[in-house]
C-alpha cells in the first residue's frame, strides 16, 4: 500500500469521526480551539491506535491467510464502506451533546474507530510501504498518518458543525464509505493484474 492509497484510506476512515465532530460543534455554544483540539486528539489517537492493534491481530494469522489476503482486504473494506454509505442514507439523526467528558469521548472515539481496527487487519495482508524499513516501521508510520489525518479532519469538523450545522454530515459519511469501497476494489484488481503477469 503506497502513500497515496494510505492517504485515501485515512480520509475514508476519518469520515465517521468527521460526522460526529460536526455534531459536537453543532451542540457547542462556542467552538473554541481548545475544544476542537480535544475532539481531534480523541478521534485521531484512537483512529491511529486501532489499525495497529488490527495489524497485530492480522500478523498472527498472516501465514495462514496470505493466499486469500487480497480477498479479505476487499471484503472488509467493502463491508465497512457499504455500512458507512447505508448510514449516510439513513434518515435517523443522532443527537450529540456538547460534553467532552472522558467517558463520553472514550465511547465515541472507540465507536468511530472500530472500522479502523478491521482495516488494520488488512495491513497484515496488504503491507504498508511508505518509508524504508521493515513492516512494523511502515505500519507505525501508516497509523501515524491515519491519526494525523483524522485529527485535522475532526478539528475542522467541530468548526464546520458549529458554523454550518449538520448539512455536510451525511455527505461526508457517504464519501468516506465510497472511498473505502473503491480501495477494496483497487486491491482486488491489483491482485488479479499481478496474477496475470
Amino acid at each position: 500500500m503506497d502513500v497515496f492509497t494510505l492517504l485515501l484510506l485515512a480520509v475514508g476512515l476519518s469520515m465517521d469521526a468527521f460526522a460526529v465532530a460536526i455534531c459536537k460543534g453543532l451542540a457547542m455554544p462556542r467552538a473554541t480551539i481548545g475544544n476542537s483540539i480535544v475532539v481531534g486528539l480523541w478521534f485521531g489517537g484512537f483512529q491511529g491506535l486501532m489499525p495497529f492493534l488490527g495489524f497485530l491481530l492480522g500478523v498472527q494469522f498472516s501465514t495462514h491467510i496470505n493466499r486469500v489476503a487480497p480477498w479479505i482486504a476487499f471484503i472488509l473494506l467493502v463491508l465497512i464502506g457499504g455500512d458507512m454509505i447505508k448510514e449516510s442514507l439513513s434518515k435517523d439523526e443522532d443527537e450529540e451533546s456538547e460534553s467532552l467528558a472522558i467517558r463520553e469521548m472514550l465511547l465515541l472515539a472507540i465507536a468511530t474507530s472500530i472500522d479502523a481496527l478491521a482495516v488494520g487487519v488488512t495491513f497484515a495482508c496488504v503491507p504498508v510501504q511508505v518509508v524504508t524499513g521493515g513492516v512494523y516501521r511502515n505500519t507505525i508510520v501508516g497509523c501515524g498518518i491515519i491519526a494525523v489525518t483524522t485529527f485535522i479532519i475532526s478539528f475542522v469538523g467541530v468548526n464546520v458543525g458549529h458554523v454550518f450545522g449538520t448539512r455536510y454530515r451525511n455527505k461526508a459519511e457517504f464519501v468516506g464509505g465510497a472511498i473505502l469501497v473503491i480501495l477494496g476494489i483497487k486491491i482486488l484488481v491489483e491482485h488479479f493484474l499481478l496474477l496475470m503477469h
